[in-house]
């Protein structure tokens, strides 16, 4: 409690004096490489929380000065996300509702226009019965996420998991 009542009678200005520490930023002059994989079909603001953090990470390199040509990320979609890269007549049909929209159809074309590389998993749409067809335009078809996965990394392509 008496900890609390002194910084309550610091003036404001020592407060932000006490707090200001340089903040480690990225060079904006440099280049970068990530790949992230994305397997699950959890939604974040209304689309895949892989695709949301992904363009995250690009507005992220933006507010540093980077510029989307400075960067080379791809977007490995297997699993249960997959079905986020298909064009609306497949998403209804992978769904099972003649009424789905894939509301993640604009970020994927979004991050194409950006210079990602959003590619899909073969064996995945083996499995399902898709065709190369029934993807987005500009998605790039891989043999499989786990071999994709593993060559950009030991192309020394940074690891982003967990979606």
């Amino acid at each position: 409690m008496l900890c609390v009542f002194c910084l309550a009678v610091l003036p404001p200005a020592a407060l932000a004096a006490n707090d200001a520490r340089p903040m480690v930023k990225v060079d904006p002059a440099g280049r970068y490489k990530a790949v992230y994989d994305i397997h699950s079909n959890e939604i974040a603001a209304g689309i895949s929380k892989g695709l949301y953090y992904a363009r995250g990470l690009v507005e992220a390199f933006g507010k540093q000065g980077v510029k989307p040509a400075q960067l080379d990320i791809h977007l490995v979609l297997h699993g249960d996300a997959a079905q986020f890269l298909l064009d609306d007549d497949a998403y209804q049909r992978a769904l099972g509702d003649p009424f789905a929209v894939n509301l993640n159809a604009k970020i994927v074309q979004d991050l194409l226009g950006l210079g990602v590389h959003v590619e899909i998993c073969h064996s995945v749409m083996k499995s399902k019965g898709w065709t190369p067809d029934d993807v987005q335009p500009g998605v790039t078809i891989v043999h499989d996420g786990y071999t994709r996965l593993i060559k950009l990394q030991n192309d020394g392509y940074a690891y982003i998991g967990g979606f």
